[in-house]
């Protein structure tokens, strides 16, 4: 009784049956948490030890002056690290079913609102956002408030991506094997009970409460559900009166085991404990199915046995449809129970297509620069904000250097004090140790992608967050670049800058046309609920940010490997910089003759649903 207290949504599904999901409460969610940080610190622990065993020095000459090694284990752990906190929910979400290792102990699941499986793009969705729902400082609170206010459990990921955490462990058994009753018990069975189900249901909460009474208050109680059914036991003396009632609790029982209607019942709900008694057999039979199911997965069953399955899923959602309408709505045992059998396998066969190599390439190839192309407008007003704040600070420097100080941090003025003197000696923009150029890379990788993962996911501030991100970004950029022109030595930052600074700003600038797309969602949603808007665009922009990480893993890898080379001529630089603009342009124009066909294009899972589900197999 106490999961049916908790809060439910109810789905249907393409059997047009209605199931109810138990939603995941916010200490639940927190503990499951806790969990799954207490696991990406000790996946990270163990990175860093295997690190400094692979990459610790042999000599104390390698200790002073650092190893190559030394400088690759570092530069895995950087990247690990970046690859734990933010790959470790994805994959987790994404390979096994909405389930990270904190979620499955628990019994949580993430699914998406129509009860599909959640699949790599909305995990990522969800999962890019926590940097806004960890705040303030990485305490979670605007998530823990998202999930406490949302009637449905949602945090600001959860809403963009169009997903509910809910709770999957299985319920207790609550229907025993009924014996097949002898031809003299039917002879004699009463063609109704004498209890209605309110009255029935009043005696076996008193049955179930009175043994954790004190004496008083058991007769206190006992007196009363005596006066509630005086119409069925009649008058009967007090110290007899629990017997009484035990031995209707008992006579009751046995009658709605054998399908007796409960009094004053009519039409189809005459038929619910008929149904109970006839189908509850093949309910707890497939209880031991979807347990075995829910633990190995379907990949362990045979084609027959996944036949099976699916056509025990369609009856057992026959039966939950008769048993709804028998219950006319009211809770029950029963129902719970059987809701839970028919969702826990919904979830199962109702899933995303696995990702093969071919639909991972066709996505990176084709999916992703078509969407590109297609978000030029908010990818457009990204690149207006950024560099347009970027033109006037340039200006200003370049026509009063006083004011850098005013918005230029102290560690660049500094550096530009220095440029000064290693233009004299040819030295390069900054200090190039060649041994640490993975490390270096690894760190611009990591930083980069997480900025542009803050400009898309704070675009749920109504494009606020992401806006003031590009401002401030573009102000640092045209301010560095104007102080050192006004200084005399610009072709020492643009001889650093150019061979990745193409691919870096086009990142920045897609990535806040995903930003921009959340934000239109909840501004101009158009003709769309926000919600559904909100998942929409949530998906476009996820294509957005990958066009974004693609190009930051390569503009990384250069900055740290290529940009700081001191004896690379100027126009070597620059015709490596030209080279990346002709790629990403080929790149971002490929694919333009293929589009994906009709039925594959994405939509919103709850209204029109993109999955390939396993009942296909039934039918084959």
């Amino acid at each position: 009784m106490a999961e049916r207290l908790a809060e439910t949504v109810d789905i249907e599904t393409p059997e047009l049956v209605v199931v109810s999901y138990t939603l995941a409460g916010v200490g639940s969610r927190i503990a499951a948490g806790l969990i799954d940080l207490f696991v990406c610190a000790a996946l990270l622990f163990a990175v860093i030890l295997l690190a400094v065993f692979v990459g610790s020095p042999v000599s104390p000459e390698e200790l002073a002056r650092g190893s190559t090694s030394t400088a690759w284990a570092s530069a895995v752990v950087v990247f690990m690290q970046f690859a734990i906190l933010w790959g470790y929910y994805l994959l987790c979400e994404g390979l096994f079913d909405g389930r990270t290792v904190g979620k499955r102990l628990l019994g949580l699941r993430a699914v998406r609102d129509g009860g599909y499986s959640v699949g790599f793009a909305a995990s990522a969705v969800r999962n890019l956002m926590r940097i806004v729902d960890l705040q303030p400082l990485f305490t979670y609170l605007v998530g823990i408030a998202g999930i406490a206010i949302s009637k449905s459990g949602k945090r600001l990921g959860d809403v963009v991506a169009g997903t509910i955490v809910v709770r999957e462990a299985m319920v207790n058994q609550p229907i025993a094997r009924v014996e097949p009753a002898r031809d003299t018990e039917l002879a004699v069975a009463p063609a109704t009970a004498l209890l209605d189900d309110a009255e029935y249901q009043l005696l076996d909460r008193w049955a179930a409460r009175r043994g954790d009474l004190d004496p008083d208050r058991r007769a206190a109680l006992t007196r009363q559900v005596g006066a509630r059914l005086k119409n069925v036991v009649g008058e009967v003396d007090e110290r007899e009166l629990s017997g009484t009632l035990s031995r209707l609790l008992a006579s009751e029982r046995r009658a709605r085991e054998r399908g007796v209607a409960a009094r004053g019942a009519t039409g189809a709900s005459r038929e619910r404990y008929a149904i109970v008694t006839t189908r509850s057999p093949r309910w707890i039979a497939f209880a031991a199915q979807l347990t075995a199911a829910q633990r190995r997965g379907l990949k362990s069953f045979t084609e027959a046995q996944v036949k099976e399955f699916v056509e025990e899923y369609r009856a057992l959602s026959t039966d939950l449809a008769r048993l709804r309408t028998a219950t006319r709505g009211s809770a029950s045992d029963e129902l719970f129970y059987l809701g839970r059998l028919v969702t826990g396998a919904h979830n199962l066969l109702y899933r995303d297509r696995r990702n093969t190599f071919g639909e991972i390439m066709r996505f990176i190839a084709i999916d992703v620069p078509t969407e590109v192309r297609r978000s030029v407008v908010p990818i457009a007003l990204g690149a207006a904000f950024l560099f347009g704040p970027a033109a006037i600070a340039w200006t200003a420097v370049m026509r009063n250097p006083d004011i850098a100080p005013t918005f230029i941090p102290t560690s660049m003025l500094d550096r530009a004090e220095e440029g000064v003197e290693r233009a004299k000696h040819q030295a390069g923009y900054i200090p190039d140790p060649e041994v640490f150029r993975p490390l270096m890379a690894s760190k611009i990788i990591a930083n980069n992608v997480q900025v542009t993962f803050a400009v898309f996911a704070f675009g749920i501030t109504a494009g606020i967050g992401s806006l003031l991100m590009l401002v401030l970004n573009g102000v640092s950029l045209g301010g560095v670049m104007g102080l050192y022109q006004s200084k005399g030595i610009l072709t020492l930052i643009v001889a650093f800058v150019a061979p990745h600074g193409v691919l870096e700003l086009s990142a920045i600038c897609i990535a806040a046309g995903g930003g921009f797309l959340i934000a239109a969602a909840m501004l101009i949603p158009g003709d769309r609920t926000r919600r559904r808007a909100l998942v929409e665009n949530g998906r476009r922009a996820m294509k957005l940010i990958s066009a974004s990480t693609l190009f930051l893993i390569v503009a990384g890898s250069l900055e740290g490997m290529v940009s700081p080379i001191p004896n690379w001529p100027l126009w070597a630089k620059l015709a490596v910089s030209a080279a990346t603009l002709v790629l990403m342009i080929a790149y971002l124009t490929g694919g333009a003759s293929r589009r994906r066909p009709l039925a594959a294009v994405e939509t919103t899972p709850a209204l029109v649903p993109d999955e390939k589900p396993l009942l296909s197999l039934a039918s084959r």
